[in-house]
């Protein structure tokens, strides 16, 4: 039997949910909706970044680098995560940092798995993602991928979404696929 939205929240406890994957993946629409539909509130790593330092992503890759940029996104991960009933999109390179993982492991982690040519199609005329801006966008994305894949892999549930995903629905889709990482409360909770 499928559980609602609400039984769902309820057995989360509190508990963050962190949405990893690619850039184009969808993290920070289908977050919206699933923050939404649990009655979580929302953060977005990279637009608290952006609001922190006062300068788009862009410039701050342009002008302090790769490096500081994550160095940036660990603090702000660090700080977020001390709130609850919060589901985070982060960015897509958050999950290179080992230490962001003893941030994430304090939630549900999940992976949005899209494949490479919908991840294309999404994000080829995004001038905004300064690791695209590259003669050849489409090998960026796949070499990325490729260097992410085995620690997106290591997130509580890993949810494929396909090229027609609508991202109301693939959030309405995902709150029951978190069901299957919500442990029950066990005897010495009640």
């Amino acid at each position: 039997m499928t559980k609602s939205a609400e039984e769902i929240r309820a057995a989360l406890q509190g508990v963050n949910i962190y949405l990893v994957g690619m850039m184009g993946s969808g993290k920070t629409t289908v977050g919206r909706h699933l923050a939404k539909l649990l009655r979580y509130r929302f953060f977005d790593t990279d637009q608290v970044v952006e609001k922190v330092t006062g300068k788009p992503i862009t410039q701050l890759f342009a002008e302090s680098g790769e490096a500081e940029f994550r160095h940036l996104e660990t603090q702000v991960l660090s700080s977020i995560c001390a709130y609850q009933r919060s589901v985070i999109a982060t960015g897509g390179g958050i999950v290179l940092a080992q230490k962001n993982w003893s941030y994430l492991h304090y939630g549900a982690v999940v992976w949005l798995d899209v494949p490479i040519d919908v991840l294309y199609e999404r994000v080829s005329r995004d001038s905004s993602r300064p690791l695209l801006q590259h003669p050849d966008p489409r090998q960026v994305l796949t070499d990325i991928l490729a260097e992410r894949r085995s620690l997106y892999a290591q997130a509580d549930l890993r949810f494929t979404v396909g090229e027609n995903g609508v991202p109301r629905e693939v959030a309405q889709q995902l709150v029951v696929a978190l069901d299957s990482i919500v442990k029950p409360p066990s005897d010495c909770d009640t």
